[in-house]
């Protein structure tokens, strides 16, 4: 997968459980990443994802991947 490609994906990318399911990760308040960050990232894709949003979220990069999500059509590897 390209960067480019990853980056579509994260954009797209919808939480698959708990209070914020069907969320797109971006859309989540950034005091559940702090969270996570505290207590533990998931395992696996899921988890890196999330560590990534903490990383754009903390440094205000949010408005990039909205602008992503308003570009680029969701990856067909999506629900």
């Amino acid at each position: 997968m390209t960067p480019q490609d990853h980056l579509i994906e994260l954009a797209h990318y919808r939480m698959p459980f708990g209070k914020y399911k069907g969320e797109y990760l971006v859309d989540i308040p950034e005091h559940y990443y702090v969270w996570f960050k505290q207590k533990g990232f998931p395992e696996g894709k899921l988890g890196r994802l999330l560590q990534e949003m903490y990383e754009i979220k903390v440094n205000g990069l949010e408005p990039m991947i909205k602008k992503v999500q308003r570009t680029y059509s969701k990856p067909s590897n999506l629900k």
